[in-house]
């Protein structure tokens, strides 16, 4: 039986997408300025992730706590809200489209370790999170899943993969267990 030999892991493949200047520095600023508690001014923040390649749409409100990993790879769009301590590890691509609400403590994690590989290697897939959708408090959307229009990850949740539109999820792994009806 095989076993781990993590002395032969490499990711070289795996670009960050911007030189390792820019990454030491949007590392420095994230700690400074937008996962501190001291500023919780959104639009300050939303600049910032703007001037370091964000694409962040109108009224996106960012609560203190909130940590991304790589802004060059990430899309908001408006009237989003990131509530405190959302931890956007965007090692791929993540969209977050419009009217979108991430809850205190969600994780958009979009890197993982292939288990399988002796290797361990890095597998790196990107979220979508579509209009509307509702990423409840402490919950995780793990690699590659899209999130459906208005669909909601109830508190504590886990999805693996795909939450169709409407639908509403609940556990680990996240099952639909009912049907989202907006009223009025």
């Amino acid at each position: 039986m095989l076993t781990v030999d993590k002395s032969r892991y490499d990711n070289a493949w795996y670009s960050q997408g911007a030189s390792r200047i820019t990454v030491a520095l949007w590392f420095l600023v994230n700690a400074l300025v937008i996962r501190t508690s001291f500023i919780p001014f959104s639009k300050l923040k939303v600049l910032i992730l703007r001037v370091f390649g964000a694409s962040v749409g109108t009224n996106v409100t960012i609560k203190p706590g909130v940590s991304v990993k790589y802004p060059w790879k990430l899309k908001i769009g408006d009237y989003v809200g990131l509530g405190e301590n959302v931890w956007i590890d965007n090692l791929g691509e993540v969209v977050i489209g419009n009217q979108v609400t991430l809850s205190q403590g969600a994780m958009l994690l979009t890197g993982n370790h292939d288990y399988k590989s002796s290797k361990f290697d890095l597998v790196v897939k990107p979220i979508m999170v579509e209009e509307g959708a509702w990423i409840g408090a402490r919950s995780i959307v793990c690699p590659g899943v899209t999130c459906g229009s208005h669909a909601v990850l109830t508190v504590g949740s886990i999805a693996k993969k795909d939450l169709e539109p409407y639908g509403i999820y609940a556990g680990d792994p996240a099952q639909k267990i009912k049907t989202r009806v907006i009223t009025e």
